[in-house]
């Protein structure tokens, strides 16, 4: 059986983002690998007889789409803080079409740290929509609650607490936020948005 890979991110000194913080979040994107190779182990496994192992079988199959998006989430999340600092393109492609969806790069930033501040566990998601050729920004509870079909992913920032609590304490979330548009390669974003859009 062909198993997931776990990538190896190059992420320079962060501001406000701690190198521990990043090293204690890597072994949880480490774990979601782990795990949904585990998971497909066990299904191939248990599919030898499918009747007797049914229940276990669903619930496998539901826990898998947990460590799968756990895995891809983080790839994109981890992927956007590599290489350094870069601002977006100002007359480029994905500038482009948040113009025309939001209006302004502005008007874009405070509509996505404000889904960035739902209450709960989860991620602020910029996407294109592959099917009407726009982009979205939606909230994924846990790690695949609410992800919208046919949405490719452009833009992730995780928000779960393990991802800024080390740093900022419960309290300090909005900060986080800042960071990590502080920090974001928006080259990565680009080429997210450009292979989203082919």
């Amino acid at each position: 059986m062909q198993k997931f890979e776990e990538i190896k991110f190059n992420i320079p000194g962060l501001k406000g983002i701690s190198e521990k913080s990043i090293e204690e979040h890597l072994k949880l994107y480490s774990g979601y690998v782990k795990n949904a190779n585990t998971i497909l182990e066990k299904i191939e496994e248990y599919k030898q007889d499918s009747e007797t192992h049914a229940f276990a079988l669903g619930e496998l199959q539901r826990r898998f789409a947990f460590e799968f998006d756990g895995m891809r989430n983080h790839e994109y999340y981890f992927r956007s803080l590599e290489g350094g600092t870069t601002a977006l393109t100002t007359s480029g492609p994905l500038m482009e079409e948040i113009t025309k969806t939001w209006g302004s790069f502005e008007s874009f930033l405070n509509t996505f740290k404000s889904i960035a501040l739902t209450r709960g566990i989860g991620w602020a998601v910029l996407g294109y929509d592959t099917h009407t050729k726009r982009l979205l920004t939606q909230w994924v509870d846990e790690q695949h609650l609410g992800q919208l079909n046919g949405v490719q992913w452009v833009l992730a920032l995780d928000m779960w607490e393990h991802s800024f609590v080390f740093d900022y304490q419960p309290s300090g979330k909005k900060q986080y936020i800042e960071d990590f548009f502080a920090n974001l390669n928006w080259s990565v974003i680009e080429k997210n948005f450009e292979t989203a859009s082919k």
